[in-house]
């Protein structure tokens, strides 16, 4: 009987223990988030008479927030201009080149999967001389387009915003790719077997039955793509560089900074401005992510 006891006192203090170390870490991880969001509401008055994580004792305010908008919305615009097509099109290629290497017997077809993992594991850093090179002399478009930039009113800068969207379809095609084939692996060889054996082609199998049985996994890609490609500040500063066609990653550098203060509560602010769009589309397409994950 005591033995049983001593057990269950023990069993209570592991949990106890247990229990207070994941508070703490959930403290850990919350606190700096709590602190940036009360920041973003305060002035800049207010910031220097508060710690971070109290709330400003004059009350909140909204015009660091209606400051952040007003300065990222140009950028934010040239974002979801750059981010919607490069996630879109990169999932959907990946889709297309995972069925390819799943579905159909081809020769090579070992060799050009490896190519695909391989172009995974690529460092960014690596290819950022040549990638520089290839826009701006072998393949210029702000010279080959120039009739476009002139009829459109946009300028010659987003020439660069158009080969930072390709860049990125480029390099988001393997571990799309990779995702896709994974997922493909899964699904039925019977049901792709009676589709070519009632005469519907390659086309039409992947259209008909492969799409719609994808919906999960588009839904990760699509998520993943996109908090990959609206996050990148490197690939942005060494194709588009500054001008009317910055992405908001450029943007949030220099905001909120001065020769005489940094305005901290605007900076966080623009902060929480820029990440709202990922946590919109995790919102969006979390059912379907959850389903993606476990399948």
């Amino acid at each position: 009987m005591t033995d049983t006891k001593l057990a269950d006192d023990g069993l209570s203090l592991n949990r106890i223990g247990l229990y207070a170390v994941l508070l703490g870490l959930v403290v850990f991880y919350l606190l700096p988030l709590e602190a940036g969001i009360v920041t973003s509401f305060k002035s800049i008055r207010a910031y220097g008479q508060t710690a971070p994580f109290l709330p400003a004792v004059d009350g909140f305010t909204l015009a660091q927030w209606s400051s952040a908008v007003d300065q990222l919305s140009g950028s934010l615009f040239n974002s979801v201009l750059m981010a919607v097509p490069a996630t879109v099109f990169s999932a959907l290629f990946g889709s297309m080149a995972a069925y390819g290497l799943t579905n159909i017997d081809w020769r090579g077809q070992v060799g050009i999967y490896v190519l695909f993992v391989a172009g995974i594991f690529v460092p960014y850093q690596a290819v950022l001389v040549p990638l520089k090179r290839f826009w701006s002399q072998w393949v210029p478009l702000h010279i080959w387009l120039e009739p476009v930039w002139y009829l459109t009113g946009l300028g010659t800068d987003y020439a660069g915003l158009l080969a930072l969207t390709i860049t990125h379809i480029a390099y988001g095609i393997p571990i799309c790719t990779l995702l896709f084939r994974s997922y493909y692996k899964s699904v039925s060889d019977e049901m792709v077997e009676a589709a070519r054996l009632d005469g519907a082609s390659i086309r039409r199998i992947y259209r008909r039955i492969i799409l719609p049985l994808s919906i999960p996994m588009f839904a990760v890609t699509l998520i993943y793509q996109f908090t990959q490609i609206w996050n990148d500040l490197l690939f942005a500063l060494i194709i588009v560089g500054p001008g009317d066609a910055s992405v908001i990653t450029q943007s949030l550098i220099g905001i909120g900074q001065s020769e005489s203060v940094t305005n901290f509560p605007l900076q966080m602010a623009a902060a929480f401005v820029t990440a709202l769009p990922t946590l919109l589309v995790y919102i969006f397409f979390g059912e379907q992510f959850a389903k993606g994950v476990t399948a």
